[in-house]
């Protein structure tokens, strides 16, 4: 079983895709929260756990938290990223 690493930044719809974002500018939303990332991971299907005390390193000592994915199927890590991201914009709208 493989445990992904999901930061906010993958979603966030300021940064660019050198500056962390790693899902299409139309997918991408304002300020994500871990607690969004993990509903919307656990609508995927996955195991969601969200660590608040960490940091994005190329975000320097900006704390949002991080949500781990416990993902038994070995998806790919860009596939489940897609997938939360298009669940994260449908929880905004």
């Amino acid at each position: 079983m493989v445990e992904n690493v999901i930061w906010p930044a993958y979603f966030d719809a300021e940064l660019s895709r050198s500056g962390g974002r790693r899902v299409p500018a139309d997918l991408a939303v304002a300020e994500p929260t871990v607690e969004e990332i993990a509903k919307a991971v656990q609508q995927v299907g996955y195991d969601a756990r969200i660590e608040r005390d960490v940091a994005y390193p190329r975000e320097g000592y900006k704390e949002r938290g991080r949500v781990l994915v416990k993902n038994p199927t070995d998806d790919s890590k860009n596939d489940i990223v897609q997938a939360v991201a298009a669940y994260v914009n449908a929880l905004r709208e």
